[in-house]
């Protein structure tokens, strides 16, 4: 990846966040649960609940959407379609606001003309593999959507990639936080959101670890 490697990857610095994030996790779980139970059967409702929840963060609302389908709160089509839609108008959001940075003059001397023009052409012939790595790891999101709108990727590619990451990515970890939502349901019943907050907490903490050994790997290989 060269340099790239870096500029793309290089937002989080791999720096774990503090602790109350973590421990916000269980009362953002709780408070998306709440608002779900609130627009009751309103389909409408219920998407943009779910809609505005991936914004927040996007993983915790997909187990906590499955669950509400585990439960009967939620049907299934809308709150797959939902968290499609969320999903990816929040991956476009972040190409836009680096495509935006453009249009201040500081921003765009940050990096020289030319090697705007060869990040441009190396983030095209790798778009989809590059959308995929970002999409499986947690936190690579903001640096290298924000990057490829800075660098102005060609958007069509980049929605195309995010659709089919989303769709991999998003479905596989809906279903199998059915199954789990199923299984907690029988086994801890009332307990049952209090093991799903475990378990975002523990999504988000492997993530965190995941972003930080990626960004590690990356600094050695750019290294002189």
């Amino acid at each position: 990846m060269g340099s790239k490697g870096t500029a793309l990857s290089g937002g989080s610095r791999g720096a774990a966040p503090p602790w109350p994030y973590f421990l916000s996790t269980p009362m953002l779980t709780a408070d998306f649960a709440h608002l779900l139970s609130r627009v009751g059967g309103s389909d409408a409702g219920q998407v943009a609940v779910i809609v505005l929840g991936t914004f927040v963060l996007e993983d915790a609302a997909t187990l906590l959407a499955a669950m509400q389908v585990a439960t009967g709160g939620v049907a299934l089509f809308v709150a797959l379609g939902a968290l499609y839609v969320g999903i990816v108008a929040g991956d476009v959001g972040l190409y836009g606001l680096g495509r935006l940075s453009l249009e201040n003059a500081w921003a765009r001397r940050l990096v020289p003309a030319r090697r705007q023009e060869l990040g441009r052409e190396w983030a095209t012939q790798r778009m989809l593999p590059l959308v995929l790595v970002t999409r499986f790891v947690p936190g690579l999101r903001l640096p290298t959507y924000t990057t490829l709108g800075y660098l102005r990727a060609p958007l069509g590619r980049f929605a195309a990639s995010a659709i089919v990451a989303t769709l991999l990515w998003t479905t596989g970890l809906f279903f199998l936080s059915l199954k789990l939502g199923l299984v907690m349901m029988h086994y801890l019943g009332i307990w049952r959101w209090a093991g799903l907050a475990v378990f975002c907490v523990l999504l988000v903490v492997v993530g965190r670890l995941a972003t930080r050994l990626y960004n590690n790997a990356t600094h050695k290989r750019t290294s002189p």
